[in-house]
């Protein structure tokens, strides 16, 4: 059994160094392989987000989807699965997908979701809900500028 996972591990680092050259095609195989051998919610989010990068966000949500059966306190591909339905333009599908991110027991970059939320909010016309979520992220993570940024448009647009 420690073969196999080390070996599924092996190939989703593999996966990975390909994802992050922009080679998503052999990343997407890598990851395939490596869920076959040792399937993990990290390696279906990833393979999803490669799927995403080739704007086949049907494919990347079906993944996510995986992921979240294999480990539902994993919050990576709640958010993503929130990202995704913005890019396809489902604002109010995403909400209940970003809020899941939110609460998740294991997801560190916690700001995401809020800032994905504040996105939806903003293409809704909520502003209020829109600041709201970013004073969020900026309270999680003082330092992420695209926070900042989108609040002082925000700000800007309302004067």
């Amino acid at each position: 059994m420690k073969d196999v996972r080390k070996f599924g591990e092996e190939l989703f680092q593999k996966a990975y160094r390909y994802h992050m050259i922009g080679e998503l095609d052999k990343a997407i195989e890598l990851y395939k392989k490596s869920a076959e051998i040792y399937p993990t919610a990290i390696t279906y989010t990833f393979m999803g987000w490669a799927y995403s990068m080739k704007g086949d966000y049907e494919k990347a949500i079906e993944l996510c989807l995986k992921a979240i059966e294999l480990d539902p306190d994993f919050g990576n591909p709640y958010n993503d699965i929130g990202s995704y339905l913005i890019a396809l333009g489902r604002y109010d599908d995403a909400i209940p997908w970003l809020k899941k991110a939110i609460v998740a027991k294991n997801y560190e970059p916690r700001h995401y979701p809020h800032m994905n939320l504040a996105r939806v909010y903003l293409a809704k016309g909520m502003f209020k809900e829109a600041l709201w979520e970013l004073e969020n992220a900026i309270r999680i993570a003082p330092n992420y500028k695209p926070a900042h940024i989108l609040k002082h448009q925000i700000i800007a647009m309302l004067n």
